[in-house]
């Protein structure tokens, strides 16, 4: 592994901005193999050290991930100017991360949201090539039937051309049903709904593979994701350590 400046190195696992790390690492409460390191600078291998602050030991993790239950009203983009995004939702630590939504949820749509650094990671999730499926909860404007299931079956193509891929629909009644998806397209789930005259009312995203979203989280709670875990939305997923 290249050598990397040890507030750098801090840096990456959120402990403090850059200008806090090189006050912490001056005051002598950085220890590289058991000695202090004053000099921000300095230039290490995190993988063949133990760097430890105040004493206990830091596992160097390059790439992050966390659920987050996203509340609607929310962007899914890592900023704006005008209106809150998820990362707002996050702590300075989280923030300082390089953290970014995996996909979208629409602005009004609530639901599990992945959030990772990891770019193959977040490539992976939203490919359909990879197979990786989305459950949606709607609530919707009429009452979906057995012809609406069929038509999500076979694959619905949208009134631009769009063509999406079969997907699965499952009649709750009371006006509800459940989505499930390989793709992530532009306002997909609700076009697909409104292109049989049942226009969406309220989205949540319930799933993603077999990762379900903590019911116990609530609006705008997060939770970082184990190997476990992440082997519910890619099941060969190898977490780097």
């Amino acid at each position: 592994m290249a050598l990397k400046r040890l507030d750098k190195l801090l840096a990456d696992m959120g402990i403090a901005s850059r200008s806090e790390l090189k006050q912490i690492i001056k005051s002598g409460r950085v220890t590289v193999d058991g000695r202090a390191v004053t000099v921000p600078d300095a230039k290490f291998d995190s993988e063949s050290c133990d760097i430890a602050l105040d004493g206990k030991s830091l596992t160097v993790q390059k790439f992050r991930y966390y659920m987050m239950d996203k509340p609607a009203g929310v962007l899914s983009v890592t900023e704006d100017r005008k209106q809150k995004t998820v990362l707002d939702l996050l702590p300075q630590e989280q923030q300082r991360m390089g953290l970014f939504p995996v996909g979208r949820l629409d602005k009004d749509t609530s639901g599990l949201l992945l959030l990772t650094n990891d770019g193959d990671f977040a490539h992976r999730v939203i490919s359909p090539k990879s197979g990786v499926e989305k459950l949606y909860l709607a609530v919707v404007d009429g009452e979906p039937n057995e012809a609406d299931v069929q038509a999500f079956r076979e694959g619905i193509v949208l009134k631009d051309g769009t063509e999406c891929l079969p997907a699965k629909l499952e009649l709750l009644g009371n006006s509800c049903c459940l989505v499930t998806v390989m793709e992530g397209k532009y306002h997909q789930v609700k076009r697909m709904l409104a292109s049989r005259g049942k226009p969406v009312l309220e989205l949540r995203r319930l799933a993603v593979g077999e990762l379900e979203v903590g019911e116990n989280l609530g609006p705008g709670g997060f939770v970082e994701l184990d190997e476990k875990d992440l082997c519910k939305v890619i099941k060969d997923f190898v977490m780097e350590k």
